[in-house]
């Protein structure tokens, strides 16, 4: 997009509310039309960022995203809608965002970020905004805004919570005018595999990614313009239940790996390794997939998507901790006899559960696993929803004693796709 130097009647006429602020007017909007923001997520914290920002007037905007619509990004996910599910999120968004402003000039990356890419990525915009759901990612961003000197405006949801921030080490925190954090000085390390459950796993309330989200498009907003007091040195927190706000203080680490006075990390590093957990989770690729091929053509039965073990595809089973839901149905049609939990939460159960299980949620077996004693040479088999709580129940297990623990692969999702065809997926 060519730089803007003045504003035709048409827009002046579309951003009117803008001009009549003194902290805008037609300096600020032009701004606003010259700079260019990298989103990257076009999901829950994506979809009002990226419709708010084109409203403003941000001339380009990018978007980072490798996901297809699925039915359930629609409860919150406002960009998309029935008639785009299947297609790619990127190609849907930029759509939209045309459609609501022609001004903005919306760039594709239908790309995975990684150590290869973020540099190049990160440097052709002005500000970043870290919309993401994993840690690998999240990690990957902050590190090279850090390395590039880029503002990283950061939100983050869960259940009824979220949080914003902005980080920004070369510039000042403007209360203290000392150098803000970056994200590895308020999360030196990441949180073992698995501990952290994501919104896939624990749920979010439809409107919480329209705060948080719409809170990280006004600092984008405010940095562009240089206006206001941008969220550097300080957090943000969220509670929908109560409604309310509350901010901490945030202070860089001066032994910061990357942003302190001696910084160890001066390229992006391997972070699935760092994290232990990969960037792109293929059981969450494989549950869109079976999602979006169900409300398209009705009804998921065994098809190619499955291997002959029923197993997606690109599923990688560990036959000492897992179990098929085919063989599962083949021990319970048998009668066989083994100790059969659901380490799901309450809730989960009722909305879909495989007969048989009793519910020992992952969250309570310190407190249970008495109830288990005497059971430590029975086999156990442990379902969740898609697999990787049940894995955790189950290394827990063995650990105390325990010594013959299986998982059931893709959890009740597969079960509900391959063994209990037209089963609840949620």
């Amino acid at each position: 997009m060519s730089t803007v130097k003045t504003l035709n009647a048409d827009q002046i006429t579309r951003y009117r509310r803008h001009l009549l602020l003194p902290e805008v007017g037609m300096e600020g909007q032009k701004k606003l039309l010259n700079a260019k923001v990298l989103c990257i997520g076009t999901g829950g914290l994506g979809s009002p960022i990226s419709l708010y920002l084109a409203a403003a007037g941000v001339g380009t905007i990018g978007l980072v995203d490798v996901d297809v619509v699925s039915p359930s990004n629609l409860q919150r996910q406002v960009l998309f809608d029935t008639n785009s599910v299947g297609e790619p999120k990127v190609k849907v968004a930029a759509r939209r965002l045309k459609s609501l402003n022609p001004d903005v000039h919306v760039v594709q990356h239908e790309t995975i970020i990684n150590s290869t890419n973020v540099l190049d990525l990160v440097a052709r915009y002005d500000i970043i905004i870290d919309g993401t759901d994993n840690f690998p990612t999240r990690y990957c961003v902050g590190d090279a805004c850090v390395l590039l000197k880029k503002p990283n405006i950061y939100g983050s949801i869960f259940r009824f919570e979220g949080m914003v921030t902005v980080f920004a080490p070369h510039l000042t925190d403007p209360q203290t005018g000392n150098p803000g954090p970056c994200y590895r000085c308020l999360y030196p390390e990441p949180p073992d595999p698995g501990s952290v459950p994501s919104c896939a796993e624990g749920g979010v309330v439809g409107v919480l990614p329209g705060i948080i989200g719409t809170l990280q498009a006004n600092e984008v907003i405010k940095l562009i313009l240089g206006i206001g007091k941008p969220l550097i040195g300080r957090l943000v927190t969220f509670n929908a239940l109560d409604m309310e706000f509350r901010t901490f203080k945030l202070r860089r680490d001066p032994g910061c790996p990357v942003c302190g006075e001696n910084p160890t990390i001066t390229e992006p590093v391997d972070y699935e390794q760092f994290c232990g957990v990969p960037i792109l989770d293929a059981k969450s690729v494989a549950e869109t997939q079976a999602e979006v091929k169900r409300t398209l053509h009705g009804t998921t039965t065994r098809g190619p998507n499955l291997d002959e073990r029923g197993l997606p595809l690109d599923y990688e089973f560990d036959e000492e901790w897992e179990i098929t839901p085919r063989e599962l149905k083949r021990k319970l049609d048998a009668g066989e006899n083994f100790v059969f939990i659901d380490c799901r939460q309450p809730h989960e159960e009722t909305i879909t559960k495989i007969d048989g299980s009793t519910l020992i949620p992952l969250q309570t077996l310190g407190a249970r696993i008495g109830e288990l004693r005497g059971k430590e040479n029975d086999e156990i088999i442990v379902y969740c929803r898609s697999g990787g709580r049940s894995l955790q129940f189950a290394q827990v297990l063995k650990k105390n004693g325990f010594k013959n623990v299986k998982s059931v692969a893709g959890g009740v999702l597969l079960w509900n796709t391959d063994i209990n065809p037209g089963g609840p997926q949620y």
